[in-house]
């Protein structure tokens, strides 16, 4: 009876809420704030530089039209994040040799890579070993390096993870951390390698060769590294045809290795080649930003603590030019997030009664480099992850029209999940799974950043089966972007777009929030639950 009345409690405030709340979001609103953060004259917004000067500024002044109070340092709307910025030079140098062949391999053609020791230059040699996917996760009894000392060595391996139909084992379909190229890099650190070389192919990566080089090829976003604390000199990539040449050296071939990768009883196989890598580094300091701004809750108990709104600024600035375009403008990753994100703040802050909790607007630096700005913001909050109650993100959404579902990955693992369906029911919207769960979205944007120290958090997409267009448009759509735009210089504004489906989303994460700060407690992750310890850490139980 008691499980009930909360229920029915719930059912009652909840329903008010949602009646009573009705957001003026504006689709035109959005279009604008889209059409300026893509346009040439912020230059692709990459941190550190102009354009990303100039969109902090467009924000800042956005949140301060709105009313909204500085959430940064001193009374400001910036919080500073520190970086460090590295860019290889064209004259990377990197050869795989065994007896008397020796295979040179050519920068952004067949190899991209930067030295995460932050340093000028980092010429060295080592031996290549294959350790399939460079996985240690012990909760799934899989242990990649079994008991082989890898210190020194050059470990080359593909991205992804074992191959699983189990939800229970890597997560089944979808994709865990522990297949994110980013823990690779962070796994081989740990255990003392001197570089890590990916062998991208399509199917392990999720996107093409030209994604890869486009993405690393420019100047890299790090935090420095402490004194004495190791470091890879090599974290770098090769196409899959030149990790089928390295492999051959050793009578290997790309698709035994991916097939032996994916037994349990792998044991990592010393190639006998050396790997000879030069990476002339430019070196310099990046000054960058988040920028916050906060509206105050209604409640003088409850308005210490807050919803979080979040969406990064950032794309990847000037960089390879393609067809003779080299600014990266970003206008769907992730201009998007932005116009949704300042939108939303001017809405909540026109409301003439505020919810209970107080709400956070933060729009966050350098995600295309692994989150460091959402990152820097869960390691330095200005409210602490124990009294922030949710965060909702939202990162690249294609301005089509509406649709008739939502996809809002990883919400379901939290004790919001409730209130996420009271709110798509109430919108007419069929919440849908995500649709490439093995492409591992939930750990490639800045939610993770906060659910990595507890925070529940998801991200609000838009569905495929958008109104009055064909069945089978919005896979297309997806599709055609993540193959032809996707960190490419032709993820431009085009006039035609239609801003009513973003609107939408808008309006869905406006009411999921306004629930969430309107009610006694805050959400929680469900039980066993990766991230539940670190919510149990900040104080929530």
């Amino acid at each position: 009876m008691l499980i009930y009345s909360r229920f029915l409690a719930f059912g009652l405030i909840g329903l008010w809420c949602l009646q009573a709340q009705q957001p003026d979001i504006s689709p035109e609103r959005i279009r604008a704030h889209v059409k300026f953060l893509s346009s040439d004259q912020l230059e692709g917004r990459g941190p550190g530089g102009r354009g990303g000067q100039l969109a902090t500024e467009y924000i800042a002044t956005q949140f301060m039209l709105a009313g909204l109070k500085p959430g940064g340092d001193n009374g400001t709307y910036f919080q500073q994040v520190p970086l460090t910025g590295i860019q290889t030079d064209k004259s990377a140098q990197l050869s795989a040799s065994q007896g008397g062949q020796t295979i040179d391999f050519k920068w952004s053609n067949d190899f991209v890579g930067v030295n995460e020791r932050l340093t000028a230059d980092d010429r060295f040699e080592g031996e290549a070993i294959f350790v399939g996917h460079g996985i240690e996760a012990r909760e799934f009894q899989w242990n990649d390096f079994k008991d082989v000392d890898v210190r020194g060595k050059v470990l080359v391996l593909f991205t992804n993870e074992p191959a699983s139909n189990d939800p229970k084992f890597f997560g089944g379909r979808a994709l865990t951390y522990y297949g994110r190229w980013s823990y690779k890099y962070e796994e081989a650190t740990r255990k003392g390698a001197r570089g890590v070389i990916i062998i991208h192919t399509t199917r392990t990566a999720g996107y093409g060769w030209e994604v890869v080089r486009n993405s690393w090829s420019g100047e890299q976003p790090y935090v420095k590294v402490a004194p004495g604390q190791h470091a890879l000199s090599l974290a770098g990539w090769v196409t899959q045809e030149s990790g089928e040449k390295l492999l051959s050296l050793a009578g290997h071939h790309v698709d035994e290795l991916l097939k032996a990768a994916d037994s349990r009883d792998f044991r990592p196989i010393p190639l006998g080649v050396l790997i000879r890598c030069n990476l002339p580094t430019k070196v310099r300091e990046i000054a960058t930003r988040n920028v916050a701004g906060l509206v105050e809750g209604s409640d003088p108990k409850l308005k210490s603590e807050v919803v979080i709104y979040s969406a990064h600024w950032d794309h990847l600035g000037i960089g390879t030019p393609v067809n003779g375009d080299a600014i990266y403008n970003g206008a769907v990753d992730n201009a998007t997030g932005c116009g949704i994100l300042m939108e939303l703040a001017r809405a909540w802050a026109a409301q003439p009664k505020k919810p209970r909790r107080s709400a956070l607007f933060l729009a966050v630096t350098a995600e295309e480099g692994g989150l460091r700005g959402s990152e820097y913001y869960a390691a330095h909050p200005k409210i602490a992850p124990g009294k922030t109650a949710l965060a909702i993100n939202y990162d690249a959404l294609f301005p089509f029209g509406r649709t008739r579902d939502v996809v809002v990955n990883g919400a379901e693992r939290t004790t919001a999940w409730p209130m996420v369906e009271a709110v798509a029911k109430r919108m007419g919207l069929t919440i849908k799974p995500h649709p490439r769960p093995e492409q591992g979205t939930y750990y490639r944007s800045d939610h993770f950043a906060f659910a990595h120290v507890g925070i529940p958090a998801f991200s609000v997409e838009l569905g495929e089966d958008f109104i009055g267009k064909p069945k089978g448009f919005g896979a297309k759509a997806f599709d055609d972007y993540n193959e032809q735009h996707y960190h490419r210089p032709s993820d431009e504004f085009q006039e035609t777009w239609d801003f009513s489906g973003l609107a939408d989303m808008a309006r869905f994460g406006f009411l999921i929030g306004s629930e969430v700060a309107n009610q006694d407690r805050i959400p929680t992750w469900r039980a066993r639950d990766e991230f539940l310890a670190a919510r149990e850490k900040s104080g929530i139980k």
